[in-house]
């Protein structure tokens, strides 16, 4: 830990029980005073304690390696070495395999496998019960009975070896000479045999050096605000009551990049609760857990008033104040243990992992214990039996307060960049996110959202990664085009340093080397706009890569040509531009989707937001349950299909610039209406909307599909045209271009309207039934491209 911190590599304040040492605390072992918070030395450490005591220690994950080949060097190579792991044959991964072995279809193996429930501890025989629908096809179709039988047989076998995510191990001598080794791919390259289990009951310690993200997005913005900024910020020295951060970051939810308060859910429990300090963020860091969870409500009351604290005995009350009476932390039930009846901690950590285990005879000889001592403090036979149910119930859910204690400095670090250096937190974030393009879209979102803003990618002035520009803008990365990589955008990054800006597309492709900026990647480039400064014209720019690249391998054949007496760089010879017209705004977005995974300098929707807001009420950010089928839209960004109880159905994903909302189309409805979904369209979806309990958002369920021109032809009452006396609008020749324009899209339910107004008189002229028409984009877009916008108009009810 002291070379880390030496050598540029981050390391967490502290980690699990270990953050209770006064002893690591003073070593700079750990960064977290566990007298100021109440953390308990005995929940790390004591005397009935039979397993080791370990530090698990975060460090930033881009430097662990270093950490591992500092170990290597000081202890020896020959001593240490990563730690295997085995994978078994779970039952969905089972079910793949064999099927795969048995050559069935991949869909139908696939379907098949989606139906067993997603589960950690999940097994054939427990899916079998819980999803019908496994029964029925196996009593129906012979060969998914022969792969079930084969599964079962094979199901739980050891199917492949990993590598422990952070176990290291660290012997006294060769470690050949304590267990089997084996060479792994990677730097990592010695590797035990025996799993964490075996390792240890040989003897052998296991240290565990954890990779964590958020200390290398720590140290990358500290290190921006400073090359940026110019400040210089001490993360262990930042004031932890910075009433700022609480109210502009937690108390407002604003915590998306917050280390673990970035769920929906945390997120509803930061505003009911409103915290104002650390150890605020402490109780709320460990109630959001799968046991704890169950307290929230009750805790949030108390909190709020609307229910009142009580402590079953007084001595308890100094114990559980600072959690409204609710014990929270394993170390309360300690706590509780000692102040009640007499116990000294180490006693109380046997207390707490019994209740922990369950262990009926144990359970009942603590209690007999708990009794006692309490009787013997006076305090009554039945409240003591009362206060140890209370334990009992509510210890089974206790977390570790020095864990959550540790992670929560770690979680207000976060807040506090992002409270005080936005850009250069928020740039370090999307940087360690550049190849989940999703994720990227999520966080440049919240980066709008915090009032930030962005720059597009560009070919002369980014980088490889994200980087802020002032202390409110970020320069987008070109890392986080698909299809680049690091060793392409090196190159340009190295070239551009040496030669200055590029002048064009051409000079881009003659100055690079083309083994590592190949035709892909420079097509990429174009699809995202790094060359906008240059020329706007993409569309014309991704028609001249071919002749660019091709004359920039004739300038360098010409160049190797001309021997060793020539002076200088052989010139481009450059061949005559391709005409190409621009992009529709559509066609460029769509293009830049394609090279970033998103939409980022607009959105396609946004010329169909005002129209559609006739009919479309509330933008996806806003949807609320609702009994009524409410109607919804966006553009289709993806679709899978799966099976449900009742047959296939398609889980979509629509997208209006305000949020992305999953929509679930069932068979009955997905058979007839298939057709209408197609990617990067828009699509009008009549469904039901209710909350979410698993992910805190909203459920969809289709209950009809529109395409856009759909929805018009049957919100709309007619189309209105707009002549105004123009010349060029009245007469044969304006009816003539009226006809060709209409004449496609007759057969339609929409009615059209002519009005007609000079400085004399107006009048308005409805078509006969004969032209009604179909609400297409191509005839409005041929319509306001002849009369203008302002003049094509669509009537809605």
């Amino acid at each position: 830990i002291h070379w880390s911190k030496a050598n540029g590599v981050p390391v967490g304040p502290g980690r699990g029980s270990g953050a209770g040492s006064l002893v690591a605390y003073s070593l700079g072992i750990t960064d977290l005073d566990p007298l100021a918070y109440g953390l308990l030395f005995e929940r790390f450490l004591n005397p009935a304690r039979v397993s080791m005591p370990d530090f698990d220690i975060d460090f930033c994950q881009d430097g662990r390696d270093r950490v591992i080949e500092y170990v290597k060097r000081r202890y020896g190579a020959h001593a240490v070495s990563q730690i295997a792991t085995f994978g078994t044959m779970a039952a969905k991964a089972v079910i793949r395999d064999v099927g795969r072995v048995l050559d069935l279809p991949f869909n139908v193996v696939d379907q098949f496998a989606k139906l067993i429930p997603n589960d950690l501890h999940m097994t054939l025989a427990k899916a079998r019960t819980a999803e019908p629908l496994i029964a029925e096809r196996l009593e129906k179709e012979e060969e998914l009975r022969e792969l079930w039988a084969l599964a079962e047989r094979l199901e739980g076998l050891t199917r492949n070896v990993g590598m422990h995510a952070g176990g290291v191990l660290i012997a006294p001598g060769r470690l050949t000479e304590f267990c089997p080794l084996y060479s792994a791919a990677g730097p990592e390259s010695a590797v035990s045999q025996f799993d964490k289990d075996d390792v240890e009951a040989i003897g052998l310690v296991k240290f565990d050096f954890l990779g964590l993200r958020t200390l290398t997005i720590l140290a990358e913005a500290v290190e921006l605000a400073r090359r940026v900024e110019g400040v210089e910020i001490d993360l262990e020295r930042v004031p932890l009551d910075d009433a700022e951060v609480y109210e502009k970051i937690f108390r407002a939810a604003n915590t998306t990049a917050v280390f673990q308060f970035e769920s929906r859910g945390m997120k509803d429990m930061l505003v009911q609760a409103k915290p104002a300090c650390i150890e605020d963020l402490i109780a709320l860091n460990a109630l959001y857990r799968p046991g704890p969870m169950e307290l929230i409500p009750s805790y949030l009351a108390r909190r709020q008033g609307r229910e009142r604290i009580a402590f079953l005995h007084p001595a308890l009350e100094k114990v559980l104040a600072g959690t409204c009476g609710i014990m929270i932390y394993q170390e309360q039930v300690m706590q509780s243990a000692q102040v009640l009846a007499g116990y000294s901690l180490g006693g109380a950590d046997e207390l707490r992992r019994a209740i922990g285990k369950k262990k009926v005879e144990e359970m009942a000889r603590q209690r007999a214990v708990f009794v006692a001592g309490a009787q013997a403090r006076g305090v009554g036979a039945a409240l003591a039996n009362e206060i140890f149910d209370y334990m009992e119930k509510f210890a089974g859910y206790g977390f570790n307060k020095s864990h959550a204690a540790a992670y929560s400095l770690v979680a207000y670090r976060t807040a506090w960049l992002k409270c005080h250096h936005p850009a250069a937190f928020i740039a370090a974030t999307l940087s360690s996110e550049m190849a989940d393009t999703d994720e990227v879209r999520f966080f440049h979102k919240d980066a709008l959202d915090n009032g930030l803003a962005f720059l597009p990618p560009d070919i002369n002035e980014s980088g490889y990664r994200f980087e802020p520009t002032d202390a409110r803008t970020i320069r987008y990365g070109l890392g986080a085009i698909k299809g680049t990589g690091l060793a392409a955008i090196e190159a340009i990054a190295g070239e551009r340093s040496r030669g200055g800006p590029f002048a064009d597309l051409f000079d881009l492709c003659r100055r690079v080397d083309k083994r590592l900026v190949n035709r892909r990647v420079i097509e990429a480039l174009v699809r995202a706009g790094c060359f906008d400064a240059i020329d706007r014209n993409r569309a014309g720019l991704l028609a001249c890569v071919g002749l660019a690249m091709e004359a920039a391998e004739q300038a360098s054949r010409n160049s190797r040509q001309n021997g060793l007496f020539d002076s200088g760089e052989a010139e481009i010879p450059r061949p005559p531009g391709i005409r190409v017209p621009e992009w529709s705004e559509r066609e460029r977005l769509i293009n830049e989707k394609q090279a970033l995974g998103f939409f980022l300098s607009g959105h396609p929707y946004n010329e169909y937001r005002q129209e559609l807001s006739a009919f479309v009420r509330a933008p996806l950010a806003q949807l609320k349950p609702s009994r009524e089928p409410v109607v919804l839209s966006g553009i289709v960004l993806a679709a899978r299909s799966q099976m449900s109880r009742r047959g296939k159905m398609l889980v979509l994903v629509l997208d209006d610039g305000t949020a992305q909302q999953e929509v679930t189309v069932y068979s009955e409805l997905l058979e007839v209406q298939r057709a209408k979904i197609v990617t990067d369209a828009v699509l009008v979806v009549e469904g039901k909307v209710q909350g979410d309990d698993f992910t805190g958002g909203m459920k969809v369920n289709a209950v009809g599909l529109m395409t856009a021109a759909e929805a018009r032809g049957r919100y709309a009452r007619a189309l209105c045209l707009a002549l105004n006396g123009n010349a060029s609008r009245a007469g044969p020749a304006a009816a003539e271009k009226l006809r060709t324009l209409l004449a496609p899209y007759r057969d339609g339910p929409c009615p059209v309207r002519l009005r007609y107004r000079n400085e004399r008189a107006e009048c308005e002229l409805p078509l006969g039934e004969g032209w009604r028409v179909r609400l297409e984009d191509g005839l409005l877009a041929g319509l306001r491209q002849w009369l203008s916008a302002e003049n094509v108009e669509l009537l809605y009810e």
